[in-house]
């Protein structure tokens, strides 16, 4: 009988790998945790059975490890003028995320172009004067002080990244001064340099913060080469921590493609992750080795995708992530997106940490009410607006137009299609806030053209796509908005309400009739429409004999307040003070002006509160032709942004109570 001794000789290709992953080892770049660890599995596997499971499982991890990109960064191209034209020449309007984003890169730039900067301390002059010559001579911008005091005062005023500072001196010591000092300016890194070293000044100096310790006479090599590591972390420090953005906005916006064009804009690369559905936390964090297949989670693969450690990373449809009994995978986010802790991100099956805090994080999302609340707290909410009907035709002839027409053939010659025909299909077949669904309707025509064309042996279209081709293209228009009325009318007002494809023009009508003095409430209103116009009539009951109306009129009299399209469900604080001027209309006998629109939710004592929405409630009455809009004064400052970057917009009234709006809502007189 022959006995086979367990690792008496392994496989020579086992061999081969091993020894091509200790060769792999010894030359990459690793943190010093990752090289611990690659370091103990490379001599654990060298005790171990190439044909036994954990073999693979060790080989396939140290060489997972190897693979990461854990110093492996894209430099930022901090081209301000370069990344403003990448944006205006990707996306139409969305000035806002601009300016934004810009902000970002500008911070990048400053940090970039901030010189590094040493206070050298020493009672010394010759000292001073010497150090001074040599560092400003690597190119650091170089400060002195005489002793303590005047460059404890000097780092008040002025943060050093580095202080080189002599031990003894008089008014103040160098310890005293290191102790002083990491008070004032934490991240300040200090160097002690002195003449009297010794042991126990050594082991003080470093245990009150000091960061190095060099001995006089000092050599030049040894001080240049101390002071390049220490700027080198001081570097790291201040350029390292990302934001971390959410876009929210409704579909079809563009939150994904402007995540595309900051990276381009930044020149970094760009990786997406989408959230939707997403149930396993382990999906995020990855599983321990010891489960057979276990992978790492889906951040750490991206990461190793794309080779770069600061790419630039969305997180799509962060609003849509489930939760069930495997976990709550929004608890792993905090950890991710929390600047104070994604330096030490730690996957379950890497079980070393790895530093995010160089990624760009965006994550996008329809809304932030499904967000978890922790989650909200750790990223800065930009906001898309929808697109106007200007945006949109910009976007249209500038992006969505050529791309169907290239998709589709039309391109020996182009068509054109006119402004006319791209504003018909934005108004009567589209009811949205973005362009996806301008994209497909454009899109509809120019397939009808193609076929045409084939039907008809063209090589190609020829002339104008018209308001009037389009039409009989598309067929029936799908959609309409309402418009101002043509008349003023007693016992009804115009509002201006949001919704999910923008800003909406709605008729509020009220009508009285003999009864018991009930309150009537059609057009599938919900709860806090309904609360609008309890608060809006007990308001006016209050003030019945202020604003004429009868005292008694409820009792003997029920109140029907409606608001058309009833199969739309519809509800948000915003009507309370369309409904108010409605009642007050009726109940009065003064006509609502036909030409005036409000927004804005009201107090049981009569206060306009702030509503939200505004340019798109705006952009609303521009379309329907409404000429004075009456909005809450609380919203003065959303006003007066949009008359700097939105022209043409109707007269604006600020109301502070209802009165101040029945005022300007209401035609002067009794209408008969």
């Amino acid at each position: 009988m022959i006995f086979f001794r367990k690792n008496e000789e392994q496989r020579p290709e086992a061999v081969e790998g091993l020894e091509g992953l200790k060769a792999k080892a010894g030359k990459a770049d690793l943190p010093e945790a990752a090289r611990r660890a690659v370091d103990a599995e490379l001599e654990r596997l060298a005790k171990t059975d190439p044909s036994v499971a954990e073999y693979a499982i060790g080989s396939n991890y140290v060489d997972y490890l190897l693979s990461l990109p854990w110093n492996v960064l894209t430099q930022d191209n901090l081209d301000l003028k370069r990344a403003e034209a990448v944006l205006d020449g990707s996306h139409a309007g969305l000035g806002q995320v601009k300016d934004r984003v810009l902000e970002y890169l500008a911070q990048r730039t400053m940090i970039a172009r901030r010189p590094a900067s040493i206070l050298v301390v020493d009672d010394e002059p010759i000292a001073r004067s010497n150090l001074r010559h040599i560092l400003s001579r690597e190119g650091y911008q170089v400060e002195v002080a005489a002793n303590g005091e005047e460059a404890l005062e000097k780092v008040r005023r002025w943060e050093f990244d580095c202080i080189v500072t002599d031990l003894k001196m008089d008014r103040m010591d160098g310890m005293t001064l290191l102790t002083e000092a990491r008070k004032v300016s934490p991240n300040t890194k200090i160097m002690i340099v002195t003449g009297y070293a010794t042991v126990d000044t050594a082991v003080q100096a470093m245990k009150t913060g000091a960061v190095h310790y060099l001995s006089k006479p000092i050599e030049l090599d040894e001080l240049r080469s101390a002071v390049r590591d220490i700027l080198k972390d001081a570097a790291r420090h201040y350029g390292s921590r990302s934001p971390i953005l959410c876009f929210t906005g409704p579909p079809g916006v563009g939150k994904t493609s402007v995540g595309m064009a900051v990276a381009e804009a930044l020149g970094r690369k760009f990786c997406r992750l989408s959230l939707a559905e997403l149930r396993d936390e382990a999906e995020l964090r990855g599983h321990r080795r010891t489960y057979v297949g276990a992978l790492p989670g889906r951040i750490i693969q991206a990461i190793r995708a794309v080779g770069v450690k600061n790419p630039v990373f969305m997180l799509d449809e962060m609003d849509k992530i489930a939760q069930d009994a495997k976990g709550d995978p929004a608890s792993a986010l905090l950890e991710i997106l929390d600047p104070e802790q994604n330096g030490r991100f730690l996957d379950r099956y890497l079980d070393v940490p790895f530093d995010l805090s160089s990624v760009l994080f965006i994550a996008t999302a329809n809304g932030t009410a499904r967000l978890a609340g922790p989650v909200l707290d750790r990223m800065e909410v930009v906001s898309f607006s929808g697109y106007s009907e200007a945006e949109k035709l910009q976007i249209a002839e500038r992006f969505l137009v050529p791309r169907q027409l290239r998709e589709h053939g039309l391109t020996q010659p182009f068509p054109t299609f006119t402004t006319g025909a791209l504003s018909l299909i934005i108004r009567e077949h589209t009811n949205e806030a973005g362009v996806r669904g301008l994209d497909r309707e454009i899109g509809r025509v120019c397939r009808k053209l193609a076929r045409a064309c084939l039907e008809q042996g063209k090589p190609g279209f020829e002339g104008d796509i018209d308001p009037e081709l389009t039409a009989s293209l598309l067929g029936p228009a799908r959609f309409s908005h309402e418009a101002a009325a043509a008349t003023p009318r007693v016992g009804a007002a115009t509002g201006l309400v949001w919704s999910d494809a923008g800003g909406e023009l709605i008729s509020v009508e009220a009508s009285r009739m003999p009864g018991s003095g009930q309150l009537l409430l059609t057009g599938s209103l919900g709860e806090i429409l309904k609360e609008s116009a309890q608060i809006a009539l007990s308001h006016i009951r209050g003030r019945a004999l202020e604003l004429g109306v009868d005292s008694d009129f409820f009792s003997t009299q029920d109140i029907h307040i409606h608001i058309p399209a009833g199969a739309v469900s519809k509800d948000g604080p915003s009507a309370g003070l369309t409904i108010a001027v409605a009642l007050v209309s009726l109940l009065t006998g003064r006509a609502a002006r036909a030409d005036a629109a409000l927004s804005g939710e009201i107090s049981l004592s009569g206060r306009v509160l702030r509503v939200a929405g505004v340019r798109e409630k705006l952009l609303a009455a521009v379309r329907g032709g409404v000429r004075q809009v009456i909005l809450p004064a609380e919203n003065a400052a959303d006003v007066e942004l949009l008359r700097r970057s939105t022209p043409g917009l109707p007269e604006i009234i600020l109301a502070r109570d209802i009165g101040e709006a029945l005022v300007s809502a209401l035609e002067q007189g009794v209408s008969s």
